[in-house]
């Protein structure tokens, strides 16, 4: 037979079978059978037993209460869920009441020792059907809420794009819906908990509301799925610690610049491709905001360039009103700098979680406010992107009055609550002070009353407070002395009065820590009652601290304040690469000028050897262009930005041998995916394409993809392509719109030297024998190489002289007609060449050539 423990645990347990259930049992939370297992490999803890029944003992590891938080950081790590049992009612007589009151997964973290705090931690809702997509969003750190339905043949695509930039620790999928590859920890739910009127009626009970459409919500039923799912699988993890969750914003993905997960890995927006660290990335260089809030809010811009000059163009004034004043600047940024996290504490004040320091932390911050307001009052427009934080002045007059300024990190360790607070703690406190002194001052008291020098008072956990007498001078004890406790060489006794001021001592430590955790809520419900305003203020001073990091960040690095318009001209002056300029030691940053306009500056064929930097410049007209989107100065002395709606890239060499995909597949998936999806308002950078393959094989596929981007009625996308097919310069005198660019190089005494500087024209060598010298080959390598590429080169000279003569036989032949007309020139002058498939034109051109044959005979 189980202990009544025992079966407390198992009935909880069998609600929670996919967690490790934390049962607290006094000062520790203990696990038991599978899950102590775990725990103790996972967390590196002993595993010890407990016994259960007669004769039977189960597998037990536990940690410190006042440390659970590493333990379950390992435990989330390691990809498990963990369960938190607490005690709900106080030790005494009969089994003490408990439940889990909250499930912590990847996507539900509050603890600010677990999350970090430059970043959202989102949990993500994925709903797929028909040319339709629902995803919702929640960071329960800072109270977010979002969703959006996505419609249309790309609406899966596009989905997985989103999940893409937000890059949530969590996404929660129906039962029986089938998973993707995503990096992010699956949970699934059941399919009951999708249906629209479920998740309708979910969102409607909790906002108290009749109807959905002031959310936005209306017709879009996969968003209100999503939404609906991603709100109940909350309650139901979070328990009754989900009131941070205020509002619901519902949105769409067509508001900003779309961007794949591809584009966002090659220009390296928040993490280095190699490293996957944020050191040398977009990030990296622009965020140097002082406040968590700051760091987060910047994250979200760089993730997501605007698309509207309206909603760009304040933030570019913003930024412009601390370059042009480096005093107010520098002082808003001292101010700034120790800042709490105004937005997480609240959202913890709100879950009732949050511990005493935070709430002094959030008193210092607000403190602060009253000075920004002095310092800024006289400088921010009214119709700007920025606004003076509200100070909350009764919040921090609260906070003040209420916690002592030496208060613990946790409400039960005491000393929380000021004294003069409450009246009734002031009260309890005296009288225990009192008593304390009572005792203190019976020693001297009682010495000198009985004449007992070596008379002791104490005090144990087991007897309470004692006075102790040694045996030689047992004899002098008073008769109102009661034996307590025998020793070996002394008897310890108690006074009824010692016992009365005892009483009132203990009482009052158990009286105090009633009545301090009571007033502890009490202060978190007023606080609570003004998070929307704490909420304001956290997003005020986020933008704040953006707009002044952009503005030093421009100081800094010489950035200049760019021009945009809705026309189809990239024109940037002295560009720099933002990341690569920063990183270079001893050497400056050779700047350089592009164009690109749709209607005669379409496409640049840039050339040039290896390690000339090619691809630095393509990644920085890209990095410029979405800088000035986000609505940050550039990297340049001069730029004229012409909106883009999208961003593509393919660069460098990357396989999937997860799905079987080669390098060359891949690059050719990614380049279908900007063929489809580019439209004459996009930047397309491309770097080597049709390099995965034979060398006829993608010389064919690159000058096909060049023009397909130049002819197509429908695209005339801005490119800037790549290469070392130097063949490929030959369609600048075909392709109206194409422009040939090199990366200069000169050669001294034998020795190449990369200038790293744009000019017009083509290159006519690579130079990668070079290049392979300066990585170390070894010098017959070397050698051997110039002697094949040397016999190369006779070789093709060769054959370009042949293929020559043959093309002077051909016009030879043609010259027999006569003039008389030939049926293939006819059919070629007719041909809608932009509208073929490569098959359809390998077809087409079988078809000519027979033609033209017929024509001969």
């Amino acid at each position: 037979m189980t202990t009544p423990l025992r079966h407390q645990y198992l009935r909880i347990k069998r609600r929670f079978p996919d967690s490790i259930l934390m049962f607290r049992l006094g000062d520790f939370y203990e696990t038991f059978d599978d899950d102590a297992k775990i725990v103790s490999e996972v967390c590196d803890i002993v595993l010890t037993s407990r016994p259960v029944a007669k004769d039977k003992r189960v597998p037990m590891a536990g940690v410190p209460h006042h440390a659970v938080e590493t333990y379950v950081a390992k435990l989330l790590a390691a990809g498990h869920k963990v369960a938190m049992c607490d005690q709900l009612s106080e030790a005494g007589r009969g089994l003490v009441e408990r439940d889990v009151v909250r499930v912590i997964t990847p996507g539900t973290i509050v603890e600010p020792e677990i999350l970090p705090a430059g970043r959202n931690n989102y949990i993500a809702a994925l709903m797929l059907g028909d040319e339709r997509a629902g995803l919702a969003y929640a960071d329960v750190s800072t109270g977010e809420f979002a969703t959006t339905e996505i419609r249309g043949p790309t609406a899966v695509q596009d989905a997985h794009r989103e999940i893409s930039r937000l890059q949530p620790a969590e996404i929660l999928l129906p039962e029986e819906a089938e998973a993707d590859e995503f990096s992010a920890a699956l949970s699934r739910y059941a399919d009951w908990h999708w249906e629209e009127e479920t998740g309708r009626q979910a969102l409607k009970d909790y906002f108290q509301v009749e109807r959905l459409d002031g959310f936005g919500c209306a017709g879009k039923p996969f968003a209100v799925r999503a939404a609906g799912a991603l709100l109940q699988y909350l309650q139901d993890t979070q328990q009754k610690l989900l009131r941070q969750i205020r509002s619901l914003r519902t949105y769409a993905t067509g508001q900003y610049m779309a961007l794949d997960p591809q584009t966002r890995r090659n220009l390296e927006l928040t993490a280095n491709t190699l490293t996957g660290a944020a050191e040398f990335s977009l990030m990296w260089v622009l965020d140097q905001t002082r406040t968590p809030m700051g760091a987060r809010l910047l994250r979200r811009w760089v993730n997501q360039p605007l698309l509207e000059i309206a909603a760009i163009e304040p933030r570019l004034d913003a930024v412009e009103l601390f370059t042009s004043d480096t005093a107010r600047r520098a002082g808003l940024r001292d101010l700034l700098k120790g800042m709490r996290d105004v937005e997480r504490a609240t959202t913890r004040i709100l879950s009732g979680i949050a511990g005493p320091r935070e709430l002094l932390g959030l008193r210092a911050t607000l403190e602060k406010v009253p000075a920004l307001h002095e310092m800024l009052e006289d400088s921010l427009p009214d119709d700007g992107l920025l606004s003076l934080p509200d100070p909350c002045t009764e919040v921090a007059d609260l906070i003040e009055r209420a916690i002592s300024e030496e208060a613990p990190a946790v409400v039960s360790a005491g000393d929380v609550i000021r004294r003069e607070f409450s009246t009734e703690l002031a009260e309890i406190a005296a009288a225990s002070r009192e008593a304390r002194e009572w005792i203190a001052s019976l020693e001297e008291k009682e010495r000198t009353r009985t004449g007992i020098k070596t008379l002791k008072v104490g005090y144990n956990k087991v007897f309470g407070y004692y006075i102790e007498v040694t045996k030689a001078q047992e004899k002098k004890v008073p008769d109102e002395y009661i034996r307590k406790q025998t020793l070996v060489r002394a008897e310890r006794y108690i006074t009824p009065e010692l016992k009365e001021y005892e009483a009132i001592v203990l009482g009052a430590q158990e009286r105090m820590a009633e009545v301090e955790a009571r007033l502890y809520k009490e202060v978190l419900l007023q606080i609570g009652a003004a998070a929307d305003r704490l909420l304001a203020t956290a997003n005020a001073l986020a933008q704040l601290d953006v707009c002044a990091a952009l503005a030093e960040v421009a100081v800094r690095n010489r950035y200049v304040r760019p021009a945009l318009d809705e026309g189809e001209i990239i024109d940037i002056k002295a560009g720099r690469h933002p990341v690569v300029e920063l990183t270079l030691k001893g050497e400056p940053f050779i700047p350089n000028d592009i164009r690109l306009d749709c209607a005669e500056e379409q496409i640049i064929i840039l050339t040039g050897p290896n390690m000339s930097g090619k691809s630095v410049s393509l990644r920085q007209v890209a990095l410029i262009v979405l800088m000035a989107q986000i609505g940050s100065f550039v990297p340049a002395e001069r730029a004229t930005i012409g909106l883009v709606d999208r961003i593509f890239t393919r660069v460098g060499a990357q396989d999937d041998i997860a799905t079987g995909r080669s390098t060359f597949m891949v690059e050719m998936t990614e380049t279908a995916n900007i063929m489809h999806h580019a439209t004459r308002r996009s930047l397309i950078v491309l770097d080597e394409i049709g390099r995965g393959t034979s060398t006829y094989d993608g010389l064919a596929i690159a000058r096909a993809v060049v023009e397909y981007l130049h002819n197509h009625p429908d695209l005339s996308a801005r490119t800037v392509f790549a290469t070392h097919y130097h063949e490929l310069t030959e369609l600048a005198g075909v392709l109206p719109r194409v422009r040939n660019f090199n990366v200069a190089v000169t050669e001294e005494r034998g020795q190449v030297i990369f200038l790293h500087r744009i000019v017009p024209g083509g290159a006519d060598r690579s130079y990668g024998i070079h290049v392979a010298q300066l990585a170390g080959l070894p010098g017959s390598v070397i050698h051997r190489a110039e002697e094949v590429l040397k016999t190369l080169e006779q070789r093709g000279d060769k054959e370009e002289r042949r293929e020559a003569m043959r093309q002077t036989v051909v016009v030879k032949q043609m010259s027999l007609f006569g003039g008389e007309p030939n049926p293939a020139v006819d059919a070629l002058k007719r041909l809608q060449v932009e509208e073929l498939t490569p098959l359809e034109a390998i077809n087409k051109l079988y078809e000519l050539k027979k033609m033209a044959e017929e024509g001969e005979e």
